[in-house]
């Protein structure tokens, strides 16, 4: 049995016909940049999130390079976060010559550990980004807390944590603003690069809105220099149908986990991930721990079809492209070991129980094989 890592085809099928209709009516209107298919999905996203404003974006990187702006980052500014997240959280910190600042992960939850994070703030700290990674909310209690204490603006990038919450409140809750990824494999997923922003301050908002469209308030007056980054009408009626079933599918990769959840326990020398009771765990990915001989292990999944990745396997500290800023290996131990020992099994919301069966069992007899 072929089993993929994520399965976009599945997804299509439950409900063609409704995407095939909101993209024949975006191509009968020719109606392809802004309008009211963006305001609208913007309208909805906003409301999903509990947020006063919703803006959609060109993609998930643009959403954090607008956002950083917006909330007045500038050249020189130091910006704490994890290192173990896609290059994409930090692509616009050096572009826009900040200074991210990493420190370690919580090794049960993957998150930034908020224990780290007050003895790596300085004078020039403006802002704390954490990454609710693989769809768990970082512990914003606590960040929150810090943040107010130096008074540094929060950042939530929520590229995996569509639906995600902390303490009930969903992310966006405790920050200046929240960008999420629109990506197609992501929980809520575009059909092509896509992204927003969401906030409840009218400033960033009003920002965010002229960056992202030349820096344009009106047509041809332009009051900043922006980019080219709108969400295009194709991918805002694409994400205003799926947003409909958001929390069907959400609550669906919850009983995938919790089924997982209990094949694993079957197995040795494997950890499975551990959701914060805190947290509401939307589980982007299901990612386990193997301790020792994880590339061979992973060999043996491939080999029988399973499609199973590593998320991620450089820790960002060790890039070459991030190399300038000074750390070396052994500065986050706890990182780097899950990087070394990590392996993302196939997860989406149609996946069946014997499909999760089928990767147990041949995890297991990789685990045995390789011992």
């Amino acid at each position: 049995m072929s089993i993929p890592l994520v399965d976009l085809k599945a997804q299509y099928a439950t409900i063609k016909n409704e995407l095939d209709t909101a993209i024949h009516h975006i191509l009968d209107n020719t109606a392809f940049i802004m309008g009211k298919p963006v305001s609208d999905f913007e309208a909805k996203f906003g409301a999903y999130t509990q947020a006063k404003h919703a803006i959609g974006v060109s993609s998930g990187t643009d959403a954090l390079l607008i956002a950083m702006q917006a909330i007045g980052l500038q050249a020189d500014d130091e910006v704490i976060t994890t290192a173990h997240t896609f290059i994409a959280t930090v692509e616009p910190m050096m572009q826009l010559g900040l200074k991210p600042v990493f420190v370690d992960i919580d090794p049960v939850t993957y998150n930034i550990d908020v224990s780290k994070i007050a003895a790596a703030i300085t004078e020039k700290t403006k802002a704390i980004v954490p990454v609710h990674l693989y769809g768990q909310a970082a512990n914003m209690t606590a960040i929150a807390e810090i943040a107010a204490k130096h008074k540094l603006h929060i950042l939530e990038d929520a590229a995996q944590a569509h639906g995600s919450r902390w303490n009930n409140q969903a992310v966006g809750t405790h920050s200046l603003a929240t960008t999420f990824s629109f990506y197609p494999g992501k929980n809520l997923g575009a059909a092509g690069d896509a992204g927003g922003i969401i906030t409840n301050d009218d400033a960033v908002a009003e920002a965010a809105r002229l960056l992202l469209n030349h820096g344009s308030e009106t047509k041809y007056r332009h009051v900043k220099i922006g980019y080219t980054s709108r969400l295009d009408a194709l991918q805002a009626a694409v994400l205003t149908v799926k947003l409909k079933y958001i929390e069907k599918w959400t609550e669906q990769r919850r009983k995938n986990a919790a089924y997982y959840d209990e094949l694993m326990a079957e197995i040795p020398n494997v950890v499975a991930p551990k959701s914060d009771k805190q947290a509401r765990h939307v589980y982007h990915l299901y990612v386990v721990r193997v301790p020792r001989d994880r590339e061979a292990v992973l060999q043996y999944l491939h080999d029988k079809g399973i499609g199973a990745g590593i998320h991620y396997p450089i820790p960002l500290h060790l890039q070459p492209a991030l190399a300038g800023l000074g750390y070396k290996e052994g500065d986050f131990p706890h990182t780097e070991a899950a990087a070394q020992q990590i392996i993302s099994l196939p997860m989406f919301p149609e996946l069946t129980k014997s499909q999760m069966e089928e990767v147990a069992q041949t995890l297991h007899e990789a685990i045995s094989v390789t011992a």
